[in-house]
């Protein structure tokens, strides 16, 4: 369990870097675009691995180097706003926020902001000391055997470690329309991480909206609650 759990921390680290892909950039720092759905999770992965593999947590000061270059890497890629609002579930729906007053809805607007904030943070912090273990691991970007067409593709990637089994992550991307590749949802085997996030993120909606006793049509509560959450996003358990 404990090596499933940590295959899913490296794999998620590296999806991320997918998100909201646009481009590998050369040396002279000339963008080229990553046509393909494959292309964007190959790049990545790229990417990450040679942050990881000179990375050094073995003091305050080398930790701190190795998150912030690891930061530098994803908020060049990374859709945080998107990733964030997704996790809020039924909080951050256009259902919601259009149930808002005008005042409710600019409350909204500035929690999503605050838990992008928290979240991704968050993200960073907890993937880069997970990715640690897998510095010599074999990560292969599986290429299709066909040409895939489509704006919505799954791309295979193998995580092999010393000892343990191979694992199969499949990471499910979509074009959009200015033809970048943004990561959607990373399931290994039946462990879905925009299910675990937002399972989460409902949990503790519910238990503060518990501990408030609110009602079902008080807004004012549940804003409250959503406050509470984001207060306490990765601070519990």
């Amino acid at each position: 369990m404990i090596a499933r759990m940590s295959v899913f921390l490296v794999a998620v680290s590296l999806a991320l870097g997918s998100l909201g892909l646009r481009a590998q950039t050369h040396e002279d720092n000339t963008a080229v675009l990553a046509t393909t759905a494959y292309e964007a999770v190959f790049n990545t992965t790229e990417r990450v691995m040679v942050v990881l593999k000179t990375a050094d947590d073995s003091t305050d000061e080398g930790l701190a180097l190795y998150i912030a270059d690891l930061r530098g890497v994803m908020d060049d890629v990374v859709d945080y706003r998107g990733f964030s609002r997704a996790v809020m579930g039924n909080f951050a729906s256009k259902r919601y926020y259009m149930s808002l007053s005008d005042e409710g809805r600019a409350n909204l607007r500035e929690q999503l902001e605050a838990f992008t904030e928290v979240m991704s943070t968050n993200l960073v912090e907890t993937y880069a000391k997970g990715l640690i273990a897998f510095a010599q691991a074999e990560i292969e970007v599986v290429k299709p055997e066909d040409e895939v067409v489509g704006s919505i593709e799954s791309v295979y990637q193998k995580i092999k470690r010393a000892n343990d089994e191979p694992y199969l992550v499949e990471y499910k991307m979509r074009q959009a329309k200015d033809g970048s590749w943004q990561l959607v949802n990373v399931i290994i085997e039946d462990v879905n991480l925009g299910d675990i996030y937002r399972s989460q993120f409902d949990s503790s909606a519910k238990r503060f909206a518990r501990a408030l006793k609110c009602e079902s049509d008080d807004s004012a509560c549940f804003e409250q609650v959503v406050q509470s959450v984001i207060d306490n996003w990765g601070k519990e358990g």
